[in-house]
């Protein structure tokens, strides 16, 4: 299984999952804080950055099949694992599989119902097609506090203070990502997440309270699904928190890692 990924840091090894049209490069705002104390290995989910897509990478079983195998590859099964959105639905899917060991799960897709399903399909398709649109134009439009604003209202609570560079080439990951289509229709068509957790390591689930995407009511059907996990608020987050609140994100990441396993 090739999948693109680096090591940065040393000590306990620790997985960071991107989410949906992201890459390795959305965890930059915490990941060398987190390589001071940690191996930080982070990976390009397949159809993602510099990962070539699975023939079944546009559905979430695909590229779960695609992490677990790469998993046993590196010999990584039971590494501590840090997701966002997408990517927190897969590490608490490996949790669910005993896969993983402590898990963090930051505003996990997957615990959706009624309208917001249609809700989610509908406001992230139409921003993706127009990002598309305007791709030769995303750096400058980053640089503008206005025009990062308008792109990311729904997925940051602060867009205009977010670093112009870091919207642009998140923005392009989501333009370029030949999967994103696919795996928003399979998301938004498909099963809930299942739980429970499947491991005694700890489970912790954060989200944002002002997320425009994965609504702030989901984290109790989460919270249902996964008993065990306990749930942290962060007040001033959208969608990403290592984005909007990225000192609490590795606070939050460094204490649920550093637990034991319970016996």
């Amino acid at each position: 299984m090739n999948i693109h990924h680096t090591r940065i840091g040393r000590g306990k090894p620790l997985l960071l999952v991107h989410g949906l049209g992201g890459s390795i490069h959305s965890w930059s705002t915490i990941s060398p804080t987190l390589a001071q104390t940690r191996e930080v290995i982070a990976l390009d989910l397949p159809g993602h950055g510099l990962t070539a897509a699975q023939t079944d990478s546009g559905t979430f079983d695909g590229l779960a099949r695609s992490l677990g195998a790469w998993l046993d590859e590196q010999g990584l099964t039971g590494i501590d694992m840090v997701g966002s959105s997408l990517g927190a639905r897969l590490v608490l899917e490996m949790a669910r599989r005993g896969r993983a060991g402590a898990v963090v799960a930051f505003d996990p897709g997957g615990f959706w119902q009624g309208w917001e399903r249609t809700f989610f399909k509908t406001t992230i398709s139409a921003s993706i097609r127009l990002v598309r649109a305007l791709r030769p134009t995303l750096p400058a439009i980053s640089r503008n506090i206005a025009g990062r604003s308008a792109l990311m209202l729904q997925l940051s609570a602060r867009p205009w203070a977010l670093n112009p560079a870091l919207i642009a080439h998140e923005l392009r990951s989501f333009a370029d990502t030949s999967t994103f289509d696919a795996l928003v229709s399979d998301l938004a068509d498909g099963a809930n997440q299942q739980g429970p957790a499947s491991t005694n390591a700890p489970v912790a689930i954060g989200w944002g309270r002002k997320d425009r995407l994965c609504l702030p009511q989901q984290a109790d059907r989460a919270m249902a699904a996964f008993p065990s996990a306990t749930l942290h608020w962060f007040e001033r987050s959208g969608h990403f928190p290592m984005w909007d609140e990225p000192e609490d994100t590795i606070r939050l990441i460094l204490n649920a890692t550093d637990t034991p396993p319970t016996q």
